[in-house]
């Protein structure tokens, strides 16, 4: 019975995993880190918004936040003829709430440490 649980929580654990994968690969870009922060400060913006102030060109921030939509960062939506890009926070929320598992793993690790090196 509980090699069965571990099993399960360790396929649970591989599942959230591969999800989260393409999310902080998503991340690891501080183009698409800075038209994140843009989208979470200025709701949805068209890509000429987007490139504002910056030397990055339109094709560009295209790129990146198709990189964004398919991680399940920010989504689009067309108003007339201009598409305007938002950001997605599910995805952040659920990666935020993984390293939260692994910091309390992390935690309870240290603590075991702690106890086993003071009874010695």
């Amino acid at each position: 019975m509980a090699g069965n649980i571990r099993q399960s929580r360790s396929r649970t654990t591989l599942r959230r995993t591969a999800n989260a994968a393409p999310v902080f690969a998503a991340l690891g870009d501080d183009t698409r880190l800075l038209l994140l922060e843009r989208l979470a400060r200025g709701g949805p913006l068209s890509i000429t918004s987007l490139t504002e102030h910056t030397r990055v060109t339109r094709q560009a921030v295209t790129k990146h936040l198709h990189v964004l939509a398919s991680a399940g960062l920010a989504r689009s939506s067309r108003h007339g003829r201009e598409q305007r890009w938002e950001l997605e926070g599910a995805a952040l929320e659920r990666v935020l709430q993984q390293l939260e598992t692994i910091t309390n793993q992390w935690d309870r690790a240290l603590a075991r440490l702690k106890t086993h090196i003071e009874l010695e």
